[in-house]
């Protein structure tokens, strides 16, 4: 009895101050932060950058902390071509994600994009890239979980093919499009993207380092816990680790594509500096280790974490009527039973409910989620008078069956919908037939003549403008920018949703 007494009475204060994260409970709430780290790891020209990958990998290895690595198919084949068994085995007890074929080999992917549209877009980018996925598949016996762009270089026309590719999560930072700073869905998939003030990477300049990203982190983690929880965004790049400059802006940079037999290795950084740095970063990752309620989550974990509920539910004549409700006031996302509906989403299924009423004469007892991007080119007026704003029941009812059957076979939203002669926005169109949808579920009965109402697409103001500033990575050309990029961006922005944590 002596024995155990004494036993308690050491493991007391061991327990009194653990610094294991605490789990949320009735008795002690503690909200969650998930901290999602990892690496672009892309230098495939300075040697010694597989050795800093191998030894930041392994330092997160016996800390305990998954980290997700996304690898450049180039790099793969690098370490393939050194034999460096060791490095891939040690990759591979973290995450393996995906970051291009050859990163900033030119042209780079928003460069070869800048004039494609949707289609052959999101086809040039699976010609070029699959290679890249291939040989992750093959060196490291995995499909990547995610993916995130080289530099800049980000376009929407890369989600099909990445979902073709079998990648299910956009994963990186920039500022093109993005959400109140934490996890959205965007084109159907997760995007951990455009977190800002979010992002807490400890900087590996000045004396400071430490501090200040102890700081940074504190002020995310503060945040976060203040609203009930949500997701830290860090990232690195192994060879920022030892060198002095980047290696593919000694060799690339505005627009250069030099040979290999050309090609110039980055400098080191001193031996003194490159201790700091890890010795720096482990500190930094045992500090966030110890705050209450932090837990390491990989890009896997996350899509886990921030499961589209939207797409497990099914609607009812009631929820569809909320639906219609809401979206004649303002074309964006909404929250429903705790999911929430990108503008796509609703228009999707209030189209398949009055398809199936005109059909039937009564609406659907319950539908399923169709899942649509945007439309894929800006709306054109028909050349000749102006569209008339009312039409007869017989002719919109045409153009409801038309547009669900388009739907169907082209998985997206059309840029027009005709009615007859006469073409309306498909917001115009989305915001009538919510109207329409409203009435016939409270009356039961249809109207003979169709006003059309006029709608706007509020989700747009997620979409950054486009601008030299927006594509400033120093590999894209002097005065680089991609218009077409954008405007491709915004017309998705249909799709644009935030993503809620699993409670």
């Amino acid at each position: 009895m002596k024995t155990r007494g004494l036993i308690f009475s050491l493991l007391i204060p061991l327990l009194l101050f653990s610094n294991r994260p605490i789990t949320m409970t009735a008795q002690n709430p503690t909200p969650p932060v998930y901290v999602t780290l990892w690496f672009d790891t892309e230098d495939y020209v300075l040697p010694q950058s597989d050795d800093a990958a191998l030894r930041v990998a392994e330092m997160l290895t016996r800390l305990g902390v998954k980290a997700t690595f996304k690898v450049v198919g180039e790099k793969a084949r690098t370490l393939e071509q050194r034999g460096r068994k060791d490095v891939i085995a040690e990759l591979k007890k973290h995450e393996i994600g995906y970051h291009s074929n050859t990163h900033s080999q030119q042209p780079t992917i928003a460069v070869y994009l800048q004039n494609t549209g949707w289609d052959d877009g999101s086809a040039e980018f699976y010609r070029r890239e699959v290679q890249g996925v291939k040989d992750i598949q093959r060196i490291f016996g995995v499909t990547p979980s995610c993916y995130g762009q080289p530099g800049a270089a980000w376009a929407p026309q890369t989600y099909p093919a990445l979902k073709q590719m079998g990648i299910p999560m956009y994963l990186d930072e920039g500022s093109h499009i993005g959400l109140d700073d934490q996890p959205f869905y965007y084109c159907g998939m997760l995007n951990v993207f455009r977190m800002q003030s979010t992002v807490a990477r400890m900087e590996f300049r000045g004396e400071g380092n430490l501090e200040q990203g102890k700081a940074k982190f504190q002020k995310a983690y503060d945040s976060l816990r203040s609203q009930g929880g949500g997701t830290i965004s860090i990232y690195y790049h192994p060879c920022e680790y030892i060198h002095t400059e980047f290696w593919d802006g000694v060799n690339f940079s505005r627009g250069k594509n030099p040979p290999r037999t050309e090609w110039k290795l980055p400098g080191m950084k001193p031996k003194a500096e490159i201790e700091k740095a890890f010795s720096d970063f482990e500190l930094y990752v045992n500090f966030i280790k110890s705050q209450p309620g932090v837990r390491f989550v990989t890009a896997s974990e996350l899509t886990e974490l921030y499961t589209d509920r939207a797409l497990r539910r099914s609607y009812n004549r009631d929820d569809l009527l909320k639906l219609a409700q809401v979206i004649q006031k303002e074309i964006s996302f909404q929250k429903l039973g705790g999911a929430v509906l990108s503008a796509a989403d609703v228009f999707g299924l209030l189209t398949e409910a009055m398809s199936q009423y005109i059909e039937r004469s009564e609406m659907p007892e319950s539908l399923k989620l169709i899942s649509l991007y945007g439309p894929t080119r800006p709306f054109t007026p028909h050349s000749g008078k102006t569209s008339p704003r009312e039409f007869s029941w017989h002719a919109f009812a045409e153009a409801i069956r038309n547009t669900a059957d388009y739907h169907r076979n082209h998985n997206r939203i059309p840029a027009e919908i005709w009615i007859g002669v006469d073409n309306i926005t498909p917001e115009d169109y989305l915001t009538t037939l919510a109207s329409l949808t409203e009435e016939v579920i409270k009356s039961g009965k249809r109207p003979d003549r169709v006003a059309v109402r006029s709608g706007k697409l509020t989700t747009e103001k997620y979409v950054a403008e486009d601008t030299v500033k927006l594509w400033g990575w120093v590999i894209f050309p002097e005065g680089f920018h991609a218009p077409k990029i954008m405007e491709l961006a915004r017309l998705q922005a249909w799709t644009l949703k935030p993503a809620l944590l699993q409670k």
